[in-house]
């Protein structure tokens, strides 16, 4: 799972959904993506299988109507079962391939379904009186099987046994299906659909449900507590993660190391818990400056945070370390045992890996303290950018 430092755990996207609740099954964009490819990838084999029972039971009604039932072969039934479901299953079941799911089987199945159902409608209201209202028991099957069985959503689900429901008194009145069958049968049918369908809700609610708290619990144990930030652990996964993927993509890595300038004298002078609302103002500019989607920030330890900047060069890197030391003297806050300003101050050091350069994430972390050391070393209240040869001295407040 990817982390941005923009994120707090107590104010993210799922921690607000969950307050707000979900009862018509959205969620906004991004978190009903996620939801969406969390439980198809582990619902995908699950389908397939359904899928194959869908072929297998269709075939077995088949046998069981023309050599149990004694029907003759003749259209409609038959027109319908192998030119139009049949095809629509073998379809559905090549595209549950891993590849093919997501892109292909899921809006294939949003219209075989209904169309599936409308065939099973007009071949219930088709058959001969006597058997009319035993063919309606597969209505109620396949209302059962689009709620829980091909991996639709419930307002998907629903759509299709709406359409396969408002079908049936159009077909029991096209073939002059007697109105005591046809009345009896639809209400079979609207039971069923009342029955499964609130199921179905039940169902996608409790899965969405524990979605979101599985998020939660994840975003819980990877973000520092007081901070919001992400904290050391998940720090170093997100920089293994940021650090392949710009060795293959042959892209620039700034690292930035902020510390907030004598932290120890603000807590002896103001107390703890002046201390900690301090780090979480600082930890809020900081979130502030870095807003690029790929941008992470953390908590390195103590009063120590470091942001990371994927695909971004020493110009860049640069003025972000600027508006950092900015972002922080803009807040105002009040810090009377600094040497350094009346308010309170950051250092900020920079390094950068262009693109194409050997080295490793643990070289240009330290590049970026030795950078962070000189700055204080200089004055501190400023950022200074480590270079290939010298370090720079980038901005002073």
């Amino acid at each position: 799972m990817a982390h941005t430092g923009s994120q707090i755990p107590a104010d993210s996207l799922a921690a607000r959904t969950l307050r707000g609740g979900f009862g018509r099954l959205g969620f906004e964009p991004p978190l009903e993506r996620e939801f969406w490819a969390s439980h198809n990838a582990a619902n995908r084999s699950r389908v397939r299988v359904a899928v194959f029972l869908a072929l297998a039971t269709t075939l077995s009604f088949v046998l069981l109507d023309h050599w149990l039932l004694g029907q003759p072969w003749q259209a409609p039934q038959d027109l319908i079962r192998f030119g139009v479901q049949i095809p629509i299953i073998l379809v559905c079941l090549a595209l549950t391939t891993e590849q093919r799911y997501e892109r292909a089987y899921l809006p294939a199945i949003k219209i075989g379904a209904p169309l599936f159902g409308v065939g099973s409608v007009i071949m219930a209201t088709a058959a001969p009186e006597p058997q009319a209202a035993l063919m309606a028991t597969r209505l109620v099957l396949a209302a059962f099987f689009f709620y829980f069985m091909l991996g639709l959503s419930f307002h998907a689900a629903l759509r299709a046994n709406l359409v396969m429901l408002a079908a049936y008194p159009v077909a029991a009145w096209a073939n002059s299906l007697p109105p005591a069958i046809a009345v009896y049968c639809l209400f079979a049918l609207a039971c069923a659909n009342l029955f499964a369908g609130a199921g179905s809700y039940a169902l996608e609610h409790a899965n969405r449900l524990a979605f979101l708290e599985r998020k939660l619990l994840a975003e819980v144990a990877s973000h520092d507590g007081l901070t919001g930030l992400l904290n050391r652990s998940a720090f170093d996964a997100e920089m293994r993660r940021i650090w392949d993927g710009a060795t293959r993509t042959h892209e620039p890595v700034a690292v930035l190391l902020l510390d907030i300038d004598h932290f120890k004298a603000y807590n002896d002078r103001y107390g703890h818990p002046a201390g900690d609302q301090c780090l979480r103002e600082v930890a809020a500019a900081c979130r502030q400056v870095t807003r690029r989607a790929r941008d992470i920030v953390a908590r390195y330890g103590g009063e120590e945070l470091v942001a990371v900047l994927p695909g971004a060069d020493r110009a860049h890197a640069l003025a972000t370390g600027r508006a950092l030391v900015d972002a922080v003297c803009a807040l105002g806050l009040p810090h009377a045992a600094s040497p350094t300003a009346a308010h309170v101050t950051v250092s900020v050091g920079v390094a950068v890996r262009d693109a194409g350069d050997e080295m490793s994430a643990e070289a240009l972390i330290r590049s970026a303290d030795d950078a962070l050391y000189a700055a204080k070393a200089q004055g501190r209240n400023r950022c200074l950018l480590h270079g290939a040869r010298e370090t720079q001295m980038a901005a002073a407040s």
